[in-house]
């Protein structure tokens, strides 16, 4: 055992005498727990019942915000990010907050302008946050120049993080070697960082080079280290436990129900662990079971539906081989899920490495990981034997540019160059900090949203999400009513659904009537109310019945009055109910349809009706697990039609424009 840990009299009293070197902790259940297990989802109201009890545990900090929850909360939640920091500050006085800041990128997938930066952090830490964990995709530092001088501005604590990534099985090779990591190290701690993170998003660290790395940065700095790990490759635990041994003051896990998968190692068995060393963490283990206990009977069974349960194993050995983090995983299989193309995977697995090589080796996280893994399956899905990147995204040609930062080793030069052909702002890279050429945005943004953003919060909330951010508000001060997905769900209604899967189960459903007859073109859809139940039932009438044919709903141009569109044609027969969701269908008779190419949103439309347009113009701008993909003209002509607006989800080979 390293000199770091030495065994002391076991005492397992909750107010044992303090270790002499205890070993901090940092919560991640409330942030990075549930992002990891089930897509950021969790409800504010689910974290008030354990939250006066998290305070009293002894954490370091506990992890509330930052990270995906910003955009999951407005897009998908229905709930004000910022409201939620100051709802928990109510029930959590002691522990200090910490929050996952992406640098000059902020809380989003792009790096905002400067007053963005400076506006976000300023009510980030008025609204309650005190630990700034930030770090940059590309670990270039430039990128934290702004949001630092505004963390230490306002006061609070600024963690600097080295994001951890490798280019072989092991620490080592070229570029991410044992002096990359300390150079960093050294690098934050001139910048002036209140604490050091190694940030390992993939779990990649392994237990003797969590050693060696721990050890080497303890002799070049007195600044605290910090190791977050997560637990996708199993080794975490082991990870904890050498680094504490190399003298580590402080590690991440989380609450036993949010632990492990793709989360973070469990914080009971370490505290066990621990008991009767120099470094016992002090944390009472009866304490944490009683929160579990909550947790478990309380609040994980709303979420349960939306975890991963396609495999048996909790570890995937896979993210050793091709080094991909678990929320890029879950993203790349629904992403071909929704494009029917999950049969792909393999190859998506094998184009990986190459598209990261081919991007400057970038670390894969979050926005890195979306930008390499979306454009490696455009890849896969739309490259042909003569070319390659036939379908490049927004973010790649922003990356080749510059508007990211520095990258690790050169750009593919080829690539690059096709990346940036006919680039807005010019087809040679930069290499200034990328924020310089970013133009102010906050006074723009409060031109665009108007009263709709009634203080700064708002408004920061749509200069950083223009499209999701402005339905958002729109459903908060009631100019249009949320819609059904949006709501939470009651453990009424996860017992409701337990039960009516265990009938399922045991084949006690209603089998359809054997020799049924054919539904004709007549049938309807009526929507039943049975106390307080809700069933849509299709009925057939028979017999001497005279159908009335509606003719299907306008499709919307963008810019124009929607009377002005022209009328799609009625269909033959009225549509089914199970196809109730899918779009109106779109006239076509004399002009060349633009498909989505795979599910997404419309961001905007680039043209307007009766544009005179080239094959190969830019229409549509598609985003699609929030990369964007400009949508191009599928030959010469006039824009007859543009079927949907801003913010507008679409199925795959829906007709987006139609080219005359």
């Amino acid at each position: 055992m390293s000199d770091q840990v030495k065994m002391t009299a076991m005492n397992y009293d909750a107010d044992r005498p303090a270790a002499e070197n205890p070993v901090k902790v940092m919560d991640l259940s409330l942030r990075d727990g549930h992002q990891s297990l089930f897509a950021t989802r969790g409800r504010t109201e689910d974290m008030i019942p354990i939250a006066e009890m998290m305070d009293e545990v002894g954490f370091w900090a506990i992890e509330t915000w930052g990270g995906a929850t910003f955009d999951t909360m407005h897009r998908f939640l229905n709930e004000d990010p910022w409201e939620r920091l100051r709802t928990l500050k109510r029930y959590i006085k002691k522990t200090p907050f910490s929050m996952l800041l992406r640098a000059q990128n902020l809380v989003g997938y792009r790096n905002y302008a400067d007053d963005t930066a400076l506006a976000f952090v300023e009510r980030a830490a008025e609204n309650g946050m005190d630990v700034f964990r930030t770090f940059d995709a590309l670990n270039d530092y430039r990128n934290f120049e702004t949001v630092v001088k505004q963390i230490k501005a306002c006061g609070k604590h600024f963690q600097g993080c080295i994001c951890y990534t490798l280019t072989e099985p092991r620490l080592g090779g070229e570029v991410y070697n044992l002096d990359y990591y300390v150079n960093k190290a050294k690098a934050l701690d001139e910048m002036g960082a209140d604490s050091i993170c190694i940030k390992d998003m993939a779990g990649l660290i392994a237990p003797y080079d969590a050693y060696t790395i721990v050890k080497a940065i303890k002799e070049v700095t007195k600044t605290p280290v910090h190791l977050h790990s997560h637990f996708t490759s199993g080794m975490s635990p082991m990870s904890h436990l050498k680094a504490i041994e190399a003298g580590c003051d402080i590690v991440d896990t989380c609450m036993t129900p949010y632990a492990y998968r793709t989360a973070h190692a469990a914080l009971e068995p370490l505290v066990m662990a621990l008991l009767g060393t120099n470094r016992d963490t002090g944390f009472d283990i009866k304490k944490l079971a009683a929160i579990n206990e909550i947790l478990e009977k309380e609040v994980m069974p709303k979420y349960k539906h939306l975890m991963d349960d396609s495999k048996v194993s909790i570890i995937d050995i896979n993210v050793l081989l091709h080094q991909t983090p678990g929320g890029m995983l879950s993203n790349l299989v629904n992403q071909l899920r929704e494009m029917d193309a999950l049969d792909k995977i393999d190859q998506v697995y094998k184009e990986l490495p190459r598209v990261r090589k081919d991007l400057g080796q970038i670390p894969l996280v979050t926005p890195t990981s979306q930008i390499v893994g979306i454009q490696t399956v455009n890849n896969v899905l739309f490259d042909t034997p003569d070319e390659r990147y036939k379908m490049i995204t927004a973010q790649v040609k922003d990356l080749c540019y510059g508007l990211y930062g520095k990258t690790a080793v050169p750009i593919n030069e080829e690539l690059q160059k096709k990346a940036l052909k006919g680039y807005p702002r010019g087809e040679t890279p930069i290499t200034c900090r990328p924020a310089e050429v970013i133009e102010p945005e906050l006074e723009k943004a409060k031109a665009e949203i108007g009263d709709l953003a009634k203080d700064m919060d708002d408004l920061v909330l749509y200069a950083i999400y223009p499209v999701t951010g402005k339905k958002f508000l729109e459903w908060k001060y009631g100019k249009t009513p949320a819609p059904p997905e949006v709501q939470p769900i009651t453990l009424d209604d996860v017992k409701k659904r337990d039960e009516l899967i265990a009938k399922a189960k045991a084949g006690k459903l209603i089998e359809p009537k054997a020799n049924a007859p054919e539904k004709s073109a007549n049938v309807r859809t009526f929507n039943v109310f049975v106390d307080g139940e809700y069933f849509a039932v299709d009925v057939d009438p028979t017999g001497d019945f005279q159908p009335m044919v509606a003719a299907a709903p306008v499709a919307r141009p963008a810019a124009a009055p929607a009377a002005a569109a022209p009328k799609a044609a009625a269909p033959a027969a009225a549509p089914k109910a199970a196809a109730a969701a899918a779009p109106a269908p779109v006239a076509v008779e004399g002009g060349t349809p633009l498909l989505a190419p795979m599910p997404g949103m419309v961001v905007k439309n680039l043209v307007e009706v009766g544009a005179a347009v080239k094959a190969g113009d830019p229409i549509v701008v598609l985003e699609a697990m929030k990369m964007e993909n400009n949508l191009s003209s599928p030959c010469d002509g006039t824009v007859k039609q543009l079927c949907f607006g801003s913010g507008d989800s679409v199925a795959k080979d829906t007709v987006l424009a139609v080219i005359g």
